[in-house]
């Protein structure tokens, strides 16, 4: 599973994120894009595979991965500051992936409903809702066994086995 997490300004967000995600998910793929340099720093040294920072980089990335971590500004044109492009929240907004966006109460966009959280909190938000989505889940219905390869640029690997209830496979067949 190829995990993207962008962030902005000093990328401090990302970064705890990229940290707690290796640690729970060291499976996982983390590609990192920044809004800025110093944010795609960040969070190549809390140990993202890939790192790097713009508009072309995030547009790329996002056709690329399976999942997009970030605060909400990164759907939200001209948000963080002004750090995201246009293009750059049309690009996370169509992606094909799964999107978790972190509700921050920050630069103008308010999320009613939603408490002022620490970063704590919010990044142990983001790991149970991470645990619980599977790119494969939909694919998984009714089957007794999945083995889903992937192949990467370092071989062929398997992501996730998954045992799914096969009773009702069971009786369908009978």
């Amino acid at each position: 599973m190829n995990i993207l997490i962008m962030d902005g300004q000093g990328g401090r967000l990302g970064s705890l994120l990229v940290e707690a995600i290796r640690q729970r998910f060291p499976q996982v793929y983390l590609s990192a894009v920044g809004t800025n340099a110093m944010a795609a720093a960040a969070m190549k040294k809390a140990g993202a595979h890939q790192a790097a920072s713009g508009e072309n980089p995030t547009l790329v990335a996002c056709r690329k991965a399976d999942v997009i971590i970030g605060p909400i500004g990164i759907v939200i044109a001209d948000a963080l500051f002004g750090e995201v492009t246009p293009r750059m929240a049309a690009a996370v907004g169509q992606a094909e992936a799964i999107r978790i966006l972190i509700p921050m109460n920050r630069c103008e966009n308010l999320v009613a409903g939603v408490p002022d959280l620490s970063l704590g909190v919010l990044a142990e938000d983001v790991l149970a809702k991470l645990a619980g989505c599977s790119i494969y889940a939909g694919c998984l219905r009714g089957a007794a066994l999945a083995i889903i390869p992937c192949i990467r640029k370092e071989g062929l690997y398997f992501p996730e086995l998954a045992m799914v209830d096969t009773s009702a496979a069971v009786e369908n067949m009978l």
